[in-house]
């Protein structure tokens, strides 16, 4: 049956959309919850306008989710967890759980069945796409580690972390004490 969306309906389109669905889900639940309308000539001309809202709305859409694409895009996350000797861990990190972990770190609150749904049940680091029906497929990296060790793993990453901010901040002073080393040898005296 062909209608027409008055309200943004999740996985068939928004407001103002001209789409085709079966017949019982059009007269059963869209029609009665005035989600839709029957697709008639008259419907049609009243609804030019609400199309014309609804084009302009699912643009804004598209580009917020490109938006939020590009800023969970490589984001890593990191779980403690307890694990067998083989690295099986004993349960999983579920999406549940990697939503509320993006959202303490990021402060971006994202439906976690938006997150892949495959089940992270090993040691190490995994990348789970997240789906955001965007131009592109933000890839979150996570990282599992033995709950035992957890704690000396942030601390070992802290350090790396700082010693790799320090690390241009002392080649730009190494390079500039070349540079001037380079100007007063170059310099001719005038003796």
């Amino acid at each position: 049956m062909k209608i027409i969306l008055t309200a943004d309906v999740y996985k068939h389109g928004v407001a103002g959309e001209l789409i085709e669905v079966a017949d019982g889900f059009a007269r059963n639940w869209l029609i009665p919850q005035r989600l839709a309308k029957r697709a008639t000539p008259g419907a049609l001309r009243e609804f030019e306008s609400l199309r014309a809202q609804a084009a302009e709305r699912k643009m804004e859409l598209d580009a917020r989710l490109n938006h939020l694409a590009r800023q969970i895009d490589g984001v890593e996350l990191f779980f403690g967890r307890r694990a067998s000797p083989t690295g099986k861990l004993f349960g999983s990190v579920t999406t549940a759980e990697i939503a509320i972990e993006l959202n303490n770190v990021t402060q971006i609150d994202i439906n976690r069945r938006r997150i892949s749904q495959t089940a992270l049940r090993e040691l190490g680091t995994h990348n789970v796409p997240v789906r955001l029906g965007s131009e592109s497929a933000p890839v979150l990296k996570i990282t599992i580690v033995r709950e035992e060790q957890f704690d000396k793993f942030m601390e070992a990453r802290a350090n790396r972390a700082a010693a790799d901010a320090a690390a241009p901040v002392e080649a730009v002073a190494e390079t500039a004490d070349a540079v001037e080393a380079t100007d007063a040898v170059d310099t001719p005296s005038n003796e």
